[in-house]
């Protein structure tokens, strides 16, 4: 397993970390079994959010640290408010009665990072710094960041939060490339010249805020997962091919493609299969060539100027 020490604190991630997001349906020994997997892999990181199985899934994992909690001190647990149904809600008083009300799902003691999960276009920043400062001081979350915010939107928290923003989910992988896209076309006519992100990439990089891309190997909601998907032929023949060069599964080659940028990203592994957690963690025992990364990429019919 490769790990990244976060800049200002004290600590130190695993590169890969286990997604929450599917646990809902499991059985608590099947649970347990998955987790002492991924901690014997060395992944150390576990992403939850509050509305993971409607709560579900935070409860089934505090049911394994009520069975075992000496597993607690081995693990950094991040959760995630503000959707609601049918609206986004970065009130203080939703912000502090969702930690609460996930701290007592997760029987964790306390939060290591508070993820705001969508932009609410209500968001009013002095409010929020507010929350994260109170939910600091009372040490029941010791860090935070957002998901799916753009540089502004994330600027204007930063301005009041007198901490530091360390995180922010995104989706991206080698098919959801939009972050490099317009980079590659800078000054172009073309359509990929369009920069829908606001130069996300190069902000998160210049302010040490470490991204995690979600949906690692899935094209888009409609297609699902683009491994050997009849829509991405060409990819997944590079994919078969890198996948003999290295010795490593075409989903691992994916997520290879994903560490070897240096803005050194946390992919996030959403499976409940012990297999499947097994083979995208051996994506940290390659470092891909360049010529390589650039073929991938070219392999889903984009284009370089």
């Amino acid at each position: 397993m490769l790990y990244k020490q976060i800049e200002g604190t004290d600590l130190t991630v695993s590169r890969i970390a286990l997604g929450c997001m599917r646990i809902a349906d499991m059985q608590v020994d099947a649970l347990e079994t998955l987790v002492d997997k991924a901690l014997s892999l060395g992944i150390n990181f576990f992403d939850h959010a509050d509305i993971y199985g409607g709560g579900k899934s935070e409860e089934l994992f505090g049911e394994v640290l009520k069975k075992r909690p000496e597993l607690r001190e081995k693990m950094i647990i991040q959760t995630k408010c503000g959707i609601c149904k049918g609206y986004y809600d970065f009130s203080k008083e939703h912000i502090l009665e969702s930690v609460e009300k996930s701290l007592e799902r997760l029987q964790c003691g306390y939060i290591d990072v508070l993820l705001l999960h969508r932009p609410d276009a209500l968001m009013d920043p002095k409010e929020v710094a507010e929350a994260f400062h109170e939910l600091q001081a009372s040490g029941k979350v010791r860090y935070f960041g957002v998901s799916n915010m753009n540089a502004y939107q994330i600027e204007r928290l930063q301005k009041y939060f007198k901490g530091k923003l360390l995180f922010n989910q995104l989706q991206f992988n080698v098919v959801h490339s939009g972050m490099i896209d317009s980079g590659f076309h800078v000054n172009m006519k073309d359509q990929e010249a369009i920069d829908r992100d606001g130069m996300l990439l190069d902000y998160c990089q210049l302010h040490d805020i470490t991204i995690q891309p979600w949906s690692i190997v899935q094209a888009s909601w409609e297609e699902g997962c683009f491994l050997d998907h009849p829509n991405y032929v060409s990819l997944n023949q590079k994919l078969e091919e890198l996948s003999k060069t290295y010795g490593i599964s075409k989903a691992a080659v994916s997520v290879a493609w994903i560490l070897r940028h240096p803005a050194q990203m946390q992919p996030i592994a959403g499976t409940t299969s012990i297999k499947h957690l097994e083979d995208l963690c051996t994506a940290c025992d390659v470092e891909m060539r360049r010529e390589d990364w650039y073929a991938l990429y070219l392999s889903t019919e984009k284009v370089l100027p």
